[in-house]
C-alpha cells in the first residue's frame, strides 16, 4: 500500500450512497485477534494500509469494514474471513450445498463462500462492480488464483497491467502489489481463491 509522504495511506471511502454493511460481532473479534497477535493498533493499522484512527473506528464498531479490509486483516491475524465474521462450519463437511448460504455485500461487492470456513485456504464468488478498488493496492503474503466467469477484470500485478476475460485465470504471489478492477461497465463475477501462505516455487516479481 502506498502512503503519502509523512503520513498514513488515506482510508478507503465507499461508494456514495452506499449504506455500509452491518456486521455487529465483527468489531470485538477484529480487537481481540490483533491481541493474540501481539500487535499493537499501530503496526497492525500500517500492515493493513489503513490510518490507526480507522482501524480503531473498525475495532469499536464505529466503522464497518469492506471486503477488502477484512481479507487484508484476516492475513495480518492469520485467520480467515468466516472467522471474522463468527460464521461456524458444519462438522467437517466437505459439500457446500448450492443456495445454501447467503451472500454478503461489503463496499459495493457481492460475495458468495462457495469453501468451508476456518481454512487456510477461502474460496469465493465475488461480484465485483465497475471500478471496485479504485486506486486501492494491495501487498500480503500468501497466494491468490482468480478465474473470470462473466465480463472482464483488470488486474494489475506489480507496473503490469492484465485484462481477463471469461475463461482467463491469474494466479500470483500475493507479495506482489496488486489491485483488481473490474474493466467493464456492467461489472463482472469472477471465483477467487486465496491462502495464508505462499508457494516456495512463486517469486514475487511477477
Amino acid at each position: 500500500m502506498q502512503s503519502p509522504p509523512g503520513g498514513h495511506p488515506p482510508e478507503p471511502r465507499s461508494p456514495a450512497g452506499e449504506a455500509p454493511v452491518e456486521l455487529p460481532d465483527v468489531a470485538p473479534r477484529l480487537r481481540d485477534l490483533r491481541r493474540r497477535r501481539g500487535l499493537t493498533l499501530e503496526a497492525a493499522a500500517l500492515r493493513a494500509g489503513l490510518s490507526p484512527a480507522h482501524l480503531s473506528r473498525l475495532e469499536t464498531g464505529r466503522r464497518q469494514p469492506s471486503l477488502p479490509m477484512l481479507l487484508s486483516l484476516a492475513r495480518i491475524y492469520g485467520t480467515t474471513v468466516a472467522e471474522l465474521l463468527g460464521e461456524l462450519a458444519p462438522e467437517h463437511d466437505p459439500v457446500i450445498r448450492a443456495g445454501s448460504r447467503e451472500p454478503s455485500e461489503a463496499d459495493g461487492w457481492t460475495y458468495h463462500q462457495v469453501g468451508g470456513p476456518g481454512r487456510a485456504m477461502q474460496a469465493l464468488r465475488l461480484i465485483v462492480p465497475y471500478g471496485a478498488q479504485g486506486d486501492l493496492v494491495r501487498v500480503h503474503p500468501g497466494e491468490e488464483w482468480l478465474h473470470v466467469l462473466d465480463g472482464r477484470v483488470r488486474l494489475s500485478l506489480g507496473e503490469t497491467v492484465h485484462e481477463l476475460g471469461p475463461g482467463d485465470s491469474a494466479h500470483y504471489d500475493s507479495l506482489t502489489p496488486h489491485r483488481i478492477a473490474a474493466a467493464t461497465r456492467d461489472g463482472a463475477e469472477m471465483l477467487f481463491v486465496h491462502t495464508l501462505i505462499q508457494s516456495p516455487d512463486i517469486h514475487p516479481h511477477i
